[in-house]
């Protein structure tokens, strides 16, 4: 690893970066996440990712470390500094150093965020589509926390990878949940259908942008529960996330979707994400 890391107030080589082993991240994975992507030098996404930390930071009774002014502007400075143009942020805070006992001590949290590169506008996967295997949805009951506690994702991701394909789409009680780490669309009859959100799923950044600019566009939403069977009759699928955007998706469990190609709506809704994050201004984040 390289790159200039923040942690707990300074900015460091990541080489330098150090965490006590006694941080409750570490022994319990008590804490919260979040990445940001960035495009064209630009966080984006930026009022969505205050308020989904927020809520995340409350249900676990972790204390903000900074004010969320302070924060983009720890976040933005991790970016100019590794050179950013296209890629993402991740941050994460942690309940903080303590002995090993399971209820909440009364510490400091720990702050640590990083940089990466990556192709987010051009990434060739939009214009071949991915496939997409169904799991079993493993997790606990309060999903709607964004907690770096992944066992249960990482196990169904691996389970995808060992199929051979991009991502898993988690199933509980014949209905799609979501995916391992992006959220589940299917289009019928030109809807957009996605589940709705409840403590059962995480609340995408993603998600929340999309859905607001297909109501913009005039596309249907439906906001409802869909089984495995009726995604592999949709029409076409995709997914989101972060760091993907919007991806099509071209077969679930080996089964065709649609026509086999990424179809006209994964395309508009990426199309439409692409320009909003470059039309977003760094002057009207919010302090």
């Amino acid at each position: 690893m390289d790159g200039i890391v923040f942690l707990n107030g300074e900015f460091v080589e990541a080489g330098h970066a150090r965490v006590s082993v006694f941080d409750r991240g570490y022994l319990f994975g008590d804490g919260v996440y979040e990445v940001l992507p960035v495009i064209d030098g630009k966080l984006v996404d930026r009022e969505n990712f205050l308020i989904r930390l927020k809520n995340s930071l409350a249900a676990v009774e972790i204390p903000w470390p900074y004010s969320e002014e302070r924060y983009l502007d720890i976040l933005d400075e991790v970016m100019r500094r590794n050179e950013i143009e296209e890629g993402g942020v991740y941050t994460q805070v942690t309940r903080g150093v303590a002995m090993r006992d399971f209820a909440y001590p009364r510490v400091e949290p720990c702050c640590l965020a990083f940089a990466f590169k990556k192709a987010l506008v051009d990434n060739p996967l939009a214009k071949t589509g991915v496939s997409v295997v169904t799991v079993d949805d493993i997790r606990w009951k309060r999903r709607d926390i964004k907690s770096i506690s992944l066992l249960g994702q990482c196990m169904a991701k691996q389970q995808a990878a060992n199929a051979g394909a991009y991502e898993g789409w988690m199933v509980e009680d014949g209905y799609v949940t979501e995916g391992t780490s992006s959220t589940a669309y299917i289009c019928k009859d030109d809807n957009i259908i996605t589940r709705p959100l409840s403590q059962a799923i995480l609340p995408g950044i993603r998600r929340k942008s999309l859905l607001k600019l297909a109501e913009l566009e005039g596309v249907r939403v439906e906001q409802r529960l869909f089984s495995v069977e009726e995604a592999y009759q949709a029409d076409e699928a995709f997914l989101s996330s972060a760091t993907t955007i919007v991806l099509p998706i071209v077969s679930i469990d080996g089964k065709t979707i649609g026509n086999g190609k990424p179809g006209k709506y994964a395309a508009l809704m990426r199309q439409l994400y692409i320009q909003m994050a470059r039309d977003e201004s760094p002057a009207g984040r919010p302090g």
